[in-house]
């Protein structure tokens, strides 16, 4: 590995000279660290990609319904509103330079550079297929709240066009679901699928048995959960088949299309499930700024895409650019949400330290808090230090941290609400699904991003995308 040494910055233009601080990235790393600056002799500027700080963690729980968009997604304007050393930016950052020292990012053709004297990278990562991106077309992961809301379309969806359907196979194929992926958000998906199908829809139509629907969540690996070890994970495989989920293991998806999958198990045999709704839950793969970075400073990237960080979660040579979260490589750290919150405030406080003139802090540390998964209503497993809870217990001590976590006192409250009216009852209260939701992700991606800018006032200097494909004028 090659370094270079740490270049001056260039001169700041901030109120009394303070360091400019830019964070990129509004998830828990990025947010967290703004926040931890709070007091810091800094000003911050953290540029997200959407305008909203997610809580992935609950996406599933928008996809199926229980919850809207808004409760897990607050703008992030609103939670810095009071914090005079942050502004916030909407755009996604497209390079880095390092010696330079900025940070560019665009919005529908219009690019903006930052400069910056400390630089937090908490870029976040995106669903993986692996090598076979066009999976996607018809498998979408679960990252984002567009994800989550084309999922929800695709999920009411089915149960709608099965009701109509004439042909039995054509039934069966609509009330296929399969999730692939038999991690954290693969388990609660398949799980909550489930109980939509058993609980929430059972009396809502009259020509088809929605209790009937076959729920399938695929893995290739021979466990599910298998970061939580052997005992919660034949826990949580025992609580999904008693709520209908047909786990099958060692089963890798080899191809994806608009009817189905075709899967090859352990033993080399291929097969084909038959299925309209498929969820791909599997695998990572980080920001493309690793890469960018890592071919100016030297410094490793492994195949997720990771970028190797020093132990104070710098790159070697830069002292002034902190990497944190999905992003970092560092020992065995998991890509969890609590490595980045804590990651965040280590970067924060050490730039803090800086700007104050105090000693460096001793070398990041993670305490690991434990992790959770929910399978149902009253059941999950939870790994707490050496505890293993599953069943009602481990739910519970699921609500509370999750609801903890949640930003804002308006989104817990709301939340406890539908939690109540799901979990307590059998209601859902997030069950609209549109047309656009479905389709919008692939039209996008046919029309590509001149399009946008050419519909949306972009720079007049901009290349338009030729005729206008949706045959109006536009607005």
């Amino acid at each position: 590995m090659t370094t270079s040494p740490a270049q001056a910055p260039a001169p700041t233009d901030t109120p009394g000279g303070r360091p400019r601080v830019v964070i990129v990235g509004s998830g828990f790393g990025g947010l967290f660290a703004a926040q931890a600056l709070k007091k810091a002799p800094v000003e911050v500027t953290l540029i997200g990609k959407t305008a909203q700080h997610l809580f992935q963690p609950l996406l599933y729980q928008v996809a199926t319904g229980i919850l809207s968009e808004g409760e897990i997604a607050p703008a992030t304007r609103e939670i810095l509103r009071r914090q005079k050393n942050a502004r916030v930016v909407l755009g996604e950052v497209t390079d880095i330079d390092v010696a330079g020292r900025t940070v560019t990012s665009e919005i529908l053709g219009r690019q903006t550079v930052h400069p910056y004297d400390e630089l937090i990278v908490a870029a976040g990562a995106g669903q993986s297929y692996f090598g076979n991106d066009h999976f996607a077309e018809f498998a979408p992961g679960m990252k984002s709240i567009d994800d989550a809301l084309e999922l929800r379309g695709r999920i009411f969806g089915a149960f709608e066009l099965a009701e109509i359907a004439k042909d039995p196979a054509e039934v069966d194929r609509l009330l296929t679901f399969v999730v692939v992926g038999a991690g954290p958000t693969g388990v609660e998906m398949a799980g909550q699928i489930a109980e939509l199908a058993r609980r929430t829809l059972r009396r809502d139509f009259r020509n088809i048995n929605p209790t009937g629907a076959r729920i399938i969540l695929l893995d290739a690996a021979p466990a599910v959960l298998p970061s939580f070890g052997e005992k919660l994970g034949d826990a949580a495989r025992r609580q999904l088949n008693e709520i209908g989920v047909d786990v099958q293991l060692g089963a890798m998806v080899t191809g994806v299309d608009a009817d189905g999958l075709e899967v090859k198990d352990s033993d080399g045999t291929v097969r084909r499930i038959q299925a309209a709704t498929k969820i791909w839950a599997a695998g990572v793969q980080a920001s493309g700024l690793g890469r960018i970075l890592g071919e100016q400073t030297g410094a490793d990237v492994d195949r997720a895409g990771r970028i190797s960080v020093q132990p104070d979660l710098t790159l070697p040579g830069h002292p002034e650019i902190h990497v944190v979260g999905d992003m970092m490589a560092l020992g065995k750290l998991p890509g969890v949400a609590q490595v980045a919150i804590q990651g965040g405030r280590y970067a924060a406080e050490a730039i803090e330290r800086r700007a104050t003139g105090k000693k460096p802090q001793e070398p990041f540390e993670y305490f690991d808090k434990g992790s959770m998964a929910t399978i149902s209503r009253f059941s999950a497993v939870a790994d707490i230090w050496k505890f293993k809870f599953s069943g009602f217990i481990a739910w519970v001590l699921w609500l509370v941290v999750h609801l903890m976590y949640i930003v804002g006192f308006k989104s817990r409250v709301t939340t406890v609400l539908h939690w109540m009216v799901s979990f307590l009852g059998r209601g859902r209260s997030e069950r609209v699904a549109t047309q656009q939701q479905v389709y919008g992700r692939l039209a996008l991606e046919q029309l590509g991003p001149r399009w946008e800018v050419s519909k949306t006032g972009g720079p007049k200097d901009v290349d338009p995308a030729g005729e206008d494909v949706t045959e109006r004028d536009s607005a």
